[in-house]
Order: C-alpha cells, then sequence, then structure tokens
C-alpha cells in the first residue's frame, strides 16, 4: 500500500474553520477515505449539506501508481492522477481536455486535523481556494452516506468529543499563538541587547576626557585621525566654527547598567555633518 495510513479514516468537517472562494458554503461533512488493495487504490468519499439543508455526496477512486488516469462519467473532469509528497500529504489533480481544472490537497497538521484545500483553476483571472477542516469522527455524521444507506443521528458521545475537540483546539491555539508573541518579544529584547552592546564597545574604545553620568547624553564623533571620540557638545553648539571632526555619529546615553543607548534627536544637526577642510 502507497503511504496514505494516515489519511485512512472517516473525518468530519469543521464548517466554522473553513473559508471558501467558490460553490456553496457547507454546514456540515464528512469526509471518507478507504484503500482499496483489490485495485491498488485510493477510495474517497464526500458527503455534505450546505447552508440552505441541500445534501450532496461525490466519490472518485484514483490509482496510487503516481500516473494519469481516465475518469468515467463526470462532468468535472476526464481524467485524475494521486501525487504523494510525504506521509503527511498528497493532492490529487484533475484535468479536463488536458487542462488542469482542479487540485486538491489533502494534509495531515501538527495538531492531527486534516486540511483539504481546492484550487480551482476555471477562473479567467485566478486561482479560486477553498480550504476546509476535519478531525477524525466516526459517530457524528448527521445524515446516510449513500442513498441506500441507514440514517445516522448524532449521540450524546459523540456531540460530547467534538464540542471536547473544538475547546481543545481554540485553547491549544491560544497558548501557542501566547508562546509565538513572548518570543517574538525576547527575540527583539535579545536584538536591543546585542545593538547596546556593540555601541557600548565602540564608546569605552573611544577617545574619552571626562567620566561620563549615568542617565546624562552625550554626542559621539568619529574623528579624523584618533578613530571615535565622546563629547559633551552637541553638533548644533559648535557656533560659527566648523565641527573639529570627521563626522557625527549619534547622541547616546550611559545607563544604570553601564551600556550605553542611542537616543533619537528631533534636531536638525545636517549643518554641521560635514566633515572640515573639504
Amino acid at each position: 500500500m502507497v503511504d496514505l495510513y494516515n489519511f485512512l479514516s472517516s473525518w468530519q468537517l469543521f464548517p466554522e474553520k473553513g473559508t471558501y472562494e467558490f460553490g456553496q458554503r457547507p454546514k456540515s461533512g464528512n469526509y471518507k477515505m478507504q484503500w482499496r488493495a483489490e485495485h491498488s487504490s485510493l477510495f474517497i468519499a464526500m458527503n455534505w449539506v450546505t447552508l440552505e439543508d441541500q445534501a450532496f455526496t461525490a466519490e472518485y477512486s484514483v490509482p496510487g501508481d503516481g500516473l494519469f488516469h481516465t475518469l468515467e462519467d463526470n462532468p468535472m473532469a476526464n481524467r485524475l492522477k494521486l501525487s504523494i509528497l510525504n506521509s503527511l500529504t498528497f493532492e490529487v489533480l484533475f484535468l479536463q481536455d488536458e487542462k488542469e481544472h482542479l487540485c486538491i490537497r489533502h494534509e495531515i497538521m501538527p495538531s492531527g486535523l486534516l486540511k483539504v484545500t481546492q484550487s480551482n483553476y476555471q477562473h479567467p483571472d485566478k486561482v479560486l481556494t477553498n480550504a476546509e477542516i476535519y478531525h477524525k469522527q466516526f459517530s457524528v455524521l448527521p445524515y446516510a452516506s449513500s442513498a441506500a444507506g441507514a440514517v445516522v443521528k448524532q449521540n450524546e458521545e459523540g456531540i460530547i468529543r467534538h464540542k471536547a475537540l473544538s475547546a481543545m483546539e481554540e485553547q491549544t491555539n491560544m497558548q501557542l499563538e501566547q508562546i509565538r508573541k513572548q518570543i517574538e518579544l525576547l527575540a527583539l529584547q535579545a536584538k536591543e541587547i546585542v545593538t547596546r552592546k556593540e555601541l557600548s564597545m565602540l564608546i569605552y574604545e573611544a577617545k574619552l576626557n571626562f567620566a561620563p553620568v549615568i542617565g546624562q547624553s552625550y554626542y559621539l564623533y568619529e574623528s579624523k585621525e584618533e578613530g571615535h571620540l565622546l563629547s559633551m557638545i552637541a553638533p548644533n553648539e559648535w557656533g560659527r566654527k566648523p565641527m573639529p571632526f570627521k563626522r557625527f555619529v549619534s547622541t547616546v546615553k550611559l545607563l544604570a547598567d553601564h551600556t550605553w543607548v542611542e537616543v533619537k534627536q528631533q534636531a536638525d544637526y545636517s549643518s554641521n555633518l560635514m566633515p572640515t577642510g573639504q
């Protein structure tokens, strides 16, 4: 058997989690996948009920050899092919008159849910996409799976399980989102510390003729011959005399932990940034 073990089950639709760009939006649905060894093919059956309470069914088989095969009596397409990308992802491509008509991608998500993405290529300007989320469920099918099948009613156990799965996914997704935001904040804080460290190393290697005071702002210059220099005079305070340095680097402030941070200034120092002797 081809590597489709993770998909072989009956899956129940989460209608509220789907996004739809074509067709009718369902309010419930079931997706069933079986491997038929006698034909070496994957059998897929879909049942769904629209918001207008219209019931639909669709089913097809596709061999697992990765080749195109003829699809009989189907107005949607006349050829199809199964492509297995890995143990968690496979696609079924439908052709109509040798043109791509529809691609259905099946993917097992890290949460264990099934994501089915349908890409419709019939629109002249863009690809229309429907994305549906399913969970494994065997007891909540709200309608018969075939025209001759018995009515299957929801039972209490299935309803409880469905609600529990919905609550579990909502809670775990919320927790993962909180962790993601915390990671992003820690990454930003780490970047700020690295920036402060690099600036501090530059200043402590610069020429310094006074003892800086914590919390005070100073001005970092690049001199013509002696590297960097820290000064108490701002670029706009040199008066009529040209600034005696190659260029102004930034305004900096000494923090309590003896690291330095750049201070964003609103003042325009551009008139004094030209090096002397130019």
